[in-house]
């Protein structure tokens, strides 16, 4: 019924963001005199702020179709190399990329959002290495004679596209997957893959919640797995192509995030009415276009959601060394070749400082020489890979430490 209500609730919503963008558009129309007066483009700022915010929204484009380098544009080509029911694989590759250019594969959040959060990620890194990226799928599309996804089947995905990718790449996690990304490179280093990464990046992710931990983990720990089972877990409607689907749906995780900054959400927009009264319109369009990024949600397996709040958030089993992948304990000792860089934002409230940071001493085998750390000052989470110091101080840094051990 959840599922049901929102849908319900959705389309209510489209049809009032439908009607307040045209009564936006003629109360701003400079051939009415309401345009001219002060309450006209006062209203028909509010209504454009009410439109863009109950607007629905879908999968963003990529949309990187060139990057600066040396002060010259280079043309950038986007591929689907590997399709899979629950995830592609993307390449980025931009024009005149020098031969011999590093691998990298970008591994992205399964957590409700989709893997154009890391644009800008993805934009920067193109500079220098051949980029690939995980393109999760929003479970509400897969169908249910696909079969399940669980944390297990993450890290196969992983390992399948670091085979594809070929030897000699390197890796990088950003937030929730740190731990699968960790896992399958423990996995590879057991086995003497031959694909096994060369360097694994892990930024801002949940390896030992219990350091410094944050509103996300205690959320986690303050309720037993079965309330998030009978709680949280609704079943995809007929309407879409997974109907029939358990899901933890992103209209979920969307509001738990709302509410946990629900004030500067509103001052945001209450910003951007000021812009649009203002006749501001760039500064408008910076804040919408980060909404319609924030706001374009996806739908997670049942089965990865429940057994990621278990293993990561409650029973904290990469860090007590019981972490299990198909029916094998997941040994990190046993990572001796990849070398390791821990990143995290000083300011992170999603996950505090440590928790990744706990990677390096988890992997106690693999020599110092391979591992480093680095704090992005006055960084939050978002900040340590999207925007000014994600582009000026945390890349170079990436960038550097895939050459020392490449």
């Amino acid at each position: 019924m959840l599922y049901h209500a929102y849908e319900l609730q959705r389309a209510w919503m489209s049809s009032a963001s439908a009607w307040a963008s045209i009564g936006a558009e003629m109360l701003s129309n400079p051939k009415l005199p309401m345009g001219y007066m002060g309450v006209g483009p006062m209203a028909a700022s509010a209504l454009e702020v009410f439109a863009h915010a109950a607007a629905p929204y879908g999968k963003p484009a990529f949309g990187i179709e060139a990057v600066t380098v040396g002060g010259k544009q280079h043309p950038v080509s986007e591929a689907t190399v590997v399709n899979k029911p629950f995830g592609d694989l993307k390449r980025f590759v931009r024009e005149d990329l020098p031969e011999g250019a590093p691998k990298l594969l970008i591994v992205a959040p399964m957590s409700g959002h989709f893997a154009t959060l890391l644009r800008g990620t993805v934009e920067r890194m193109v500079d220098s290495c051949e980029v690939y990226i995980t393109d999760w799928a929003d479970a509400k599309t897969v169908p249910l004679h696909e079969g399940s996804f669980d944390l297990d089947d993450y890290i196969d995905y992983l390992i399948e596209f670091l085979e594809h990718i070929g030897p000699g790449a390197h890796m990088m996690a950003v937030c929730q997957p740190s731990v699968p990304a960790f896992a399958a490179t423990a996995i590879m280093n057991r086995e003497n893959h031959e694909c096994a990464p060369k360097t694994l990046t892990m930024m801002g992710g949940p390896i030992d919640t219990r350091e410094s931990p944050t509103t996300v983990n205690d959320l986690a720990m303050e309720r037993p797995i079965g309330w998030f089972r009978e709680t949280v877990i609704a079943t995809v409607p007929l309407s879409h192509r997974g109907a029939g689907r358990r899901v933890y749906p992103g209209f979920l995780q969307l509001a738990s995030f709302m509410s946990m900054n629900l004030g500067s959400h509103m001052l945001s927009h209450y910003e951007m009415f000021k812009h649009l009264t203002a006749g501001d319109d760039d500064s408008a369009q910076a804040t919408k276009d980060f909404y319609d990024e924030y706001r374009s949600v996806c739908d997670m397996t049942a089965e990865f959601y429940l057994q990621t709040v278990e293993e990561v958030f409650q029973t904290h089993a990469i860090p007590n060394g019981t972490f299990v992948h198909r029916g094998k304990i997941v040994d990190l000792h046993e990572i001796t070749e990849t070398a390791i860089l821990a990143i995290e934002g000083e300011r992170d409230d999603i996950s505090g400082l440590g928790q990744t940071k706990a990677a390096l001493k988890l992997a106690d085998k693999l020599s110092d020489k391979k591992k480093r750390y680095y704090m992005a000052e006055g960084a939050g989470h978002y900040g340590i890979f999207n925007g000014s110091k994600w582009r000026e101080k945390v890349a170079p840094v990436v960038e550097e430490f895939i050459a020392e051990h490449g």
